[in-house]
């Protein structure tokens, strides 16, 4: 018998078996579904940054399969991913850029450093607005996953490169739109930077801003990848910004004074910009819409021709002066189409007047300050109005002390702008005088009532808003049942003298039916039957009351017998909720101590 029969015959008997499955034929299971990098790599042919970019670009990111057929170290993608990624536009672009790259490169070693400079700016481009597109392709969609894009944009803008000028104006676009609607809602200064949230069109963004210090590059960051996401991340806030602008007949992108500009002034000029062109543009619609066609023409060229004169004076002369036309960030607007959060921004700084000392966050506070409601300046150029002025009701500083102080305004630390922010109303300044040790910042992301500790300037504040609200609350170490007192509601000033009496009143005719029900109830332990009746419903109270205890034991009695009947999968689950129950217990128990401690030693 010769190799080839015998062969023919190994060949007979693996068929026969159903799990046999000849080379070269088609993959079932996870083998079939899922395939690693470096087998997408080869798919694609592109190198491994190209890949990156394009895992990045397209939103495809590795998976984790139940059963890793080539091992636990390798990274997996989904086949539907990576042909999805294969049949894309930009993949043929990328290559076109590689190709090119290497032409550059060999006219550089050739050292032709013309023909190198002759390449550089025939290099083909690619732009990312169909994949935004794509990817969002309802505008609330681009909403929800702006928390990111803002941290990055913002962290971008704080670098120091010479090419972030357009990262940074994106991210004032984006501050003064938000400061312009008045769509903050929450911020609190940490360690890591400013943590911002706004909500707009019913989604909450949240996003952390840097502080304006001197940033260090760390050398263990892979910058390509970081530098990928930036350029997804402007083009995303690019449309954001275009979709939002338009919505409050603004022209995007702005034109900015270049003086301003070159001041470090963006913001202030952005919101000069917004508030100068909302009203204009709506005229310019209601007045073409009412013009022919013939004229609209020369409407548009006359109007061309004013836009470049004014930009051309606007390079050559700042105007002065100009307090409530210019830096009167917050234009009264139709307040019909606001919420209540909005209409509540808009009047919690109104008719106060702010200065920024040098030593302040100025661009924190130009940007928090306009957006509930008030006016702002700073020390500096271009500023709309000095220090001098007597209209100025608040100056911001943070320094161990003040050297001239006019008598006509407070100066105040910036905290109280931050938690006057957080909790809605004006707190009182004297706790935030310069020299003084300010309250502790809280956090307005915690939730006190779940985490089930309140501070005690926490409690301090609720007082505080319940107060201006009229609202009647228990003072520390009172329990509800004394807000019965009438000479306690006297004494607070909750009620007047007359009222006072009333519940006076009210409280001696119960003591006079308790009264009465006891003597009723004496009568019938003697054996009087007549009391019976008067005591029938004052008894089911009392027999309601007194089971209450009884019905705690047996519930809690029950707890046993109930984990005993669960499955197995259940009790783990009442067991890890236990577990957290008593971890947040031990948590609120260690703050308690702590603070217990820290009182003790001042």
């Amino acid at each position: 018998m010769t190799k080839k029969d015998t062969a023919k015959k190994t060949v007979a008997k693996l068929k026969k078996n159903k799990h046999y499955r000849p080379a070269g034929k088609k993959r079932e299971g996870n083998a079939a579904r899922y395939m690693t990098r470096s087998q997408a790599i080869k798919q694609l042919q592109v190198n491994l940054s190209v890949f990156r970019k394009l895992c990045i670009l397209k939103g495809v990111f590795p998976r984790e399969p139940k059963k890793k057929v080539k091992g636990n170290n390798q990274t997996y993608y989904h086949v539907k991913d990576i042909a999805f990624i294969q049949h894309d536009p930009l993949l043929e672009k990328l290559r076109e850029q590689r190709a090119y790259q290497k032409k550059i490169h060999k006219a550089l070693a050739k050292k032709n450093e013309d023909l190198a400079t002759r390449l550089r700016t025939r290099e083909p481009s690619y732009t990312l607005d169909r994949l935004i597109r794509e990817r969002y392709p309802k505008f609330v969609d681009a909403l929800r996953d702006l928390d990111d894009c803002l941290s990055m944009v913002h962290l971008f803008a704080a670098l120091p490169a010479v090419e972030r000028l357009k990262i940074n104006v994106l991210s004032h676009e984006w501050q003064a739109y938000v400061a312009r609607c008045h769509k903050l809602r929450k911020v609190f200064v940490s360690v890591k930077g400013i943590y911002y949230q706004a909500e707009v069109e019913g989604q909450k963004i949240t996003w952390l801003a840097p502080h304006a210090m001197q940033q260090v590059l760390p050398d263990d960051v892979n910058f390509s990848v970081m530098l990928t996401f930036v350029e997804f991340y402007e083009t995303l806030l690019g449309f954001v910004n275009f979709r939002l602008y338009h919505s409050i007949s603004v022209k995007y992108p702005p034109i900015l004074d270049p003086r301003l500009e070159a001041l470090a002034a963006d913001l202030y000029a952005l919101t000069r910009y917004m508030n100068g062109n909302t009203k204009r543009i709506s005229e310019e619609q209601e007045s073409g819409s009412t013009k022919p066609e013939h004229t609209r023409g020369q409407l548009e060229g006359a109007q061309f021709e004013e836009s470049e004169l004014r930009l051309s004076q606007l390079q050559h002369q700042l105007p002065s002066n100009e307090d409530r036309a210019l830096m009167h960030l917050i234009e009264e607007d139709d307040d019909n189409d606001d919420d209540e959060d909005t209409k509540k921004c808009k009047k919690l700084f109104k008719n106060m007047k702010f200065y920024l000392s040098r030593e302040v966050p100025r661009e924190s506070l130009l940007f928090v300050i306009p957006a509930f409601g008030g006016v702002v300046s700073w020390e500096g150029d271009a500023a709309p109005f000095t220090e001098a002025d007597q209209s100025i009701t608040h100056q911001i500083v943070d320094r161990p002390s003040q050297g001239h102080m006019y008598l006509s305004r407070e100066y105040i630390q910036p905290q109280w702008i931050y938690d006057c922010i957080n909790f809605g109303v004006i707190l009182e300044a004297h706790r935030y005088l310069v020299g003084r040790v300010p309250p502790p910042h809280l956090s307005p992301f915690v939730d006190n009532e779940a985490e089930g500790y309140f501070p005690d300037y926490a409690e301090t504040i609720k007082r505080f808003e319940a107060a201006a609200k009229n609202e009647v609350l228990p003072m520390p170490g009172v329990g509800k049942d004394d807000l019965d007192d009438p000479q306690l509601l006297l004494a607070e000033g909750y009620l007047s003298r007359t009222e006072a009496i009333e519940v006076a009143e009210r409280k001696k005719e119960r003591a006079t039916s308790e009264k009465q029900y006891l003597e009723d109830l004496k009568q019938e332990v003697q054996g009087h039957p007549d009391a019976t009746a008067s005591i029938a419903v004052e008894g089911a109270q009392v027999e309601e009351e007194s089971s209450r205890p009884h019905l705690e034991q047996v519930a809690e009695d029950t707890d046993g017998t109930a984990l005993m009947m669960m499955s197995r999968r259940n009790r783990g689950l009442f067991k890890a909720m236990k577990i957290a129950k008593d971890k947040k217990k031990a948590k609120v128990e260690k703050l308690k101590q702590r603070k217990k401690q820290i009182a003790e030693s001042t």
